[in-house]
Order: structure tokens, then C-alpha cells, then sequence
């Protein structure tokens, strides 16, 4: 039944219909007309109808008395958090793998409910555990009511905790097997299948540094990728799948560097994981004669393709960039907005070492340009005096000396012109250039997602001195990585890309008010709004009502 209106002559008149199946045809029937509806309107008698039928709508009497403001407001708390990323904790299985490693341990709080709230507060307000612990209250949280500060951090302490003895095989030189490491274990065994096609990881590392006193033995100086070298820190090291999905963390002392973390990360997919033939890409920062010998020893035998520093690399510079050759089209230029970068590739090969030489010409042509900006400017800055060089390294790059003065010097800026557009990856792989090439390529796309995930790694201020506190801190950040990778992989699957930011948002401001009317309680929802509908027709999870009893 419905109302509906209908126009005869100059006047619309309103009326109440309904659909009837006749003849297998759906036709309208007018059960009754209410009149013309602009006396209706005029009189106020359709407001009279609409408050009559009201009265037998509870819905409609309860909103209708809120707005008038006629009931008392008891509680309001947001509900879109939980509601989307619980169900994302559960059917990915982290609730079982957690529950399934606490075992016969007692504890007196729900350690897999403080977990998850603090992998939530993660998601939406990265913090400290104790502003985790402030931010629960205008949060709706199943289990978590009772949670107090000194759970969220025994519970990080848990997961931070030494593995006894006869468990610390395979731990890595710079850090001991963790109970977080079983649960990263036990979480890629109930996954195996989804990644059953691994056969290249992504490794990259961050830095987080401490306030106060830093960790016991994790907080050590170091290169600082934050630009604070005045502050203790701590290394971590994340591994991705070819898709971005997070497959393990490893947490280091602050001086641990990346060439060192590498090895002993390819060991640990190997003995903790069974993880047997793969493929390790990483980046210009990983690699080092010995960590080359280290993969290619006879007990590894990993492939690997990574990349090159080309200006510090005395074999790539002399030789590599010096050698001729055509180059073999991968893709051409475009000016199809869409379209791959243009890219052409040439194998050099040293003695027994294969090196790839790729070349991107519409970068070599904003190199060459941005190369003579520079120049320009260095012209201009020298007629000022040689102290505007001072602090400059753009510019130090292309002057000489002469005596106590500075000038541009030609061989330089034409040694920089070897690099336009250029990058070197050395390989074992017995795949084609081109293949290797895109293979590295790859990386860029999955270093992009983990460029985007760092802020979540990158959990500030850490106020904690224990070693286990730190490793569980920092390890809920990398549960939070797997919740929202998972999320990203539903909305893509149904052609949506979302902005991060515009999710948090909106999921942040879906509220429920618990209101009190003439003495009932009720549940009053509020407007989705924005990303809410979309994300939650991804993760199959059904809004709650705008209103309920309760």
C-alpha cells in the first residue's frame, strides 16, 4: 500500500493505492482519495493525517518525539569501527590464532578483546596504549567494557614475549623468537592457500624512535629515517606478498641496518614458514657484496633481483653504464593517460654477474631538464659569491674548486647525464630483461601500498621501557596493516578505490544514541554517510537499524 497522485484537469489529487498481481500483470488499484492536494496542504489536514497514522508507528513517534526534543540522550558512541573491522578480524581468523596460542594460559581480562581494541585504535587514532585505553570510551566494542590501562599492557607484553628455550630456533641474530612470531606463523598456515602463490616478497624497513628512555636492549642510535638522531630507536622490517598483503614483521635494535636484516629474514621464510622457492625484490638499500654471496649460498640458493646503486658501485659505473648495446622495447611512449611509463631494457653481463639496464626516456627527459634548472640557477648563485653554496647539495654536485674560489665544472654535469632516466638491477634469475623488469616494477606497485601503510607502522610516542611491551606496540601495528590491506582487496574487488582518509571519516562518524521516552529506552542510528554503504556492502556486513528497543 502506498500513496500516490493523479491529475485531472488543473488539479492534482492524492490518493491511497496498492498493487495487485492481475493476469500476470502488476495494476494499481485506488482504495481511496484523500482529496485535492493543495487544499489538503492548505488546511493542514494532510499534517493531521500523517500525525493520526504516527501514532501506530513506533518508529515514526519516537524519532518525531527526539526531534522535538522530548527525549533524554543516555549515551552516544560511534559504532562504525567495530562493526566493519571485527567482522574483518574474525573471518580472517586472527580471533582463533590468537585464542588458539593463549591455550591454557589464565588471565583474568580478555587478551584477544585488548588486542583488537588496540589494533583498532591503531586503524583510526594511532597513539600510545594509554591514549588507547582514554579512546575506548565513545567507542562501541564488544568485550572490551572492562578492559583497564594495565590489561592493554600485559597483553602487549604477551605478545612480546621470549619463546622458551627449545623454541628459539631459527630466531634471527638481532632480535628472539616472540610469541607475536608464532601468531605470524600460525596466521600465514590458516592462509596458505591464499598464498599459495608466493614466489616474490617485498622486503622494506622503517625506523620509530623512542621518547624518554627507549627500549632495555631494542633502543639503540642509528641512521634515523625519522631525521631524529638524537633519539633512541628501534628497526622494522615488514614482508610482503607480490599482491601487498603482509606476511611477517621483524623488529630490530635501532642500529641494525638493512643490508644486515635481509638474510635472516630469507631464513626465516624458509625454516618458520616452508616458504621454498621464492624470489626477494628489494630496493637499492638491501644489497651489498656479501649480502649476493649470503643468498646465493649453497644452502639458500634464493633468487632475488634487486637494485643497484649506480653512481656508488664502482663495476656498475665503469663498466655496466659504459658498455653499448641496443636497448629492447618493453613498452613505447603513450600519450594514452593510462598507459605503462615507456620503458626499454639491455642485459649487461660482468664475469658471471647479469646486470639489467632500464631505461625510462620521459624520465631521462625530466632529469635533463631538472638537471639544467639546477645548472641555471648555480650560474646565477656564483655571480652572488661562493657562500650561497654553502648547505647546498644540489648545487655542490656540479661545482670544482679553484684555489679559494668555486665554479661549474663540465665533466661532472656530464657524468650525471649517464644516470637520466636510468635504473641497474643485478639478478640470478633465468628470466628474459624484460621480464625482470617488470618483475621489479612490480615492487614499485607493492612499495607504493606499504609507503601508504608506514604512518600505521610509525606508532608515536612509545613510552614503554620493556623490551615485550615495544615488540606487542609495535606488532599490533602490523596487525592493524593486515585489516586494512584486507579491506582495500574487497573495495578493489568491486571496482571501488576509496580514499583511506574518507573512510576512517565516515565509519568514525556513524553514531548510535541510546535515548529515553516516556520512560522506554530505544537506539537511535545515525544518517550513513559518504564511503559507510560501500564498505559495508564489501565486507557483507548489514548497518543496524535506525531504530530498535532496547
Amino acid at each position: 500500500m502506498f500513496v500516490r497522485t493523479k491529475k485531472r484537469g488543473e488539479y492534482t489529487y492524492l490518493m491511497i493505492a496498492e498493487n495487485r498481481w492481475v493476469e500476470g500483470k502488476v495494476k494499481q488499484k485506488v482504495l481511496h482519495s484523500l482529496g485535492r492536494l493543495d487544499q489538503l496542504q492548505q488546511t493542514g489536514r494532510l499534517d493531521g493525517v500523517l500525525a493520526s497514522l504516527g501514532r501506530f508507528s513506533e518508529k515514526l513517534a519516537v524519532l518525531g518525539a527526539h526531534q522535538r526534543g522530548e527525549s533524554v540522550t543516555t549515551r552516544t558512541r560511534k559504532v562504525g569501527p567495530a562493526l566493519i573491522f571485527e567482522r574483518l578480524w574474525r573471518e580472517l581468523g586472527i580471533d582463533r590464532v590468537l585464542n588458539g596460542l593463549l591455550g591454557e594460559r589464565r588471565f583474568e581480562f580478555a587478551v584477544e578483546r585488548a588486542v583488537f581494541l588496540t589494533v583498532l585504535h591503531r586503524l583510526f587514532d594511532p597513539g600510545s596504549d594509554r591514549a588507547a585505553e582514554q579512546w575506548k570510551a565513545g567507542y562501541a566494542m564488544a568485550g572490551t567494557e572492562e578492559l583497564a590501562l594495565h590489561h592493554l599492557y600485559r597483553a602487549m607484553a604477551w605478545l612480546g614475549t621470549p619463546l622458551p628455550r627449545e623454541q628459539q630456533g631459527g630466531r634471527t641474530p638481532f632480535a628472539p623468537r616472540c610469541v607475536k612470531d608464532r601468531i605470524e606463523e600460525a596466521f600465514f598456515d590458516l592462509r596458505r592457500d591464499l598464498f599459495s602463490g608466493v614466489d616474490i616478497v617485498f622486503f622494506d624497513t622503517t625506523s620509530i624512535y623512542f621518547e624518554g628512555e627507549g627500549g632495555e636492549t631494542i633502543g639503540e642510535y642509528g641512521f634515523s629515517k625519522d631525521h631524529r638522531p638524537d633519539r633512541k630507536q628501534m628497526v622494522v622490517g615488514v614482508v610482503l606478498d607480490q599482491e601487498g598483503r603482509p606476511i611477517c614483521s621483524e623488529l630490530g635494535p635501532g642500529q641494525t641496518t638493512d643490508v644486515k636484516s635481509l638474510v635472516p629474514i630469507v631464513d626465516r621464510l624458509r625454516k618458520q614458514f616452508s616458504v621454498n622457492q621464492v624470489c626477494i625484490v628489494a630496493d637499492r638499500g638491501m644489497i651489498s657484496k656479501e649480502t649476493i654471496q649470503a643468498l646465493e649460498h649453497p644452502k639458500r640458493q634464493w633468487k632475488y633481483i634487486l637494485g643497484v646503486r649506480m653512481r656508488k658501485q664502482k663495476e656498475v659505473k665503469g663498466e655496466v653504464l659504459s658498455r653499448g648495446g641496443r636497448y629492447q622495447e618493453v613498452y613505447p611512449k603513450s600519450r594514452i593517460p593510462k598507459a605503462p611509463s615507456p620503458l626499454k631494457v639491455k642485459e649487461v653481463r660482468v664475469g658471471e654477474r647479469r646486470y639489467v639496464v632500464c631505461l625510462n626516456e620521459d624520465q631521462a627527459e625530466k632529469d635533463r631538464r631538472d638537471r639544467e634548472a639546477i645548472v641555471g640557477a648555480l650560474e646565477d648563485a656564483l655571480k652572488s659569491g661562493d657562500k650561497s653554496l654553502i648547505g647546498n647539495k644540489g648545487f655542490r654536485r656540479y661545482v670544482r674548486t679553484e684555489g679559494k674560489r668555486f665554479s661549474i665544472d663540465p665533466d661532472k654535469i656530464q657524468e650525471e647525464a649517464r644516470y637520466d632516466g636510468k635504473w641497474v638491477l643485478t639478478t640470478n634469475l633465468d628470466l628474459s630483461a624484460r621480464e625482470v623488469a617488470l618483475k621489479y616494477k612490480q615492487l614499485w606497485t607493492v612499495e607504493e601500498t606499504f609507503r601508504s601503510m608506514k604512518s600505521l607502522l610509525e606508532t608515536r610516542p612509545i613510552f614503554h621501557k620493556c623490551d615485550e611491551t615495544i615488540r606487542g606496540h609495535v606488532f599490533c601495528s602490523f596487525l592493524a596493516l593486515i585489516l586494512r590491506k584486507e579491506l582495500q582487496d574487497r573495495l578493489e574487488r568491486r571496482g571501488w578505490r576509496l580514499e583511506w582518509n574518507d573512510i576512517i571519516r565516515d565509519l568514525d562518524n556513524l553514531l548510535e544514541m541510546e535515548v529515553r521516552i516516556d520512560g522506554k529506552g530505544y537506539v537511535i542510528r545515525s544518517e550513513s554517510q559518504g564511503t559507510v554503504g560501500k564498505v559495508a556492502k564489501a565486507c557483507g556486513v548489514a548497518l543496524p537499524p535506525t531504530l530498535r528497543s532496547c
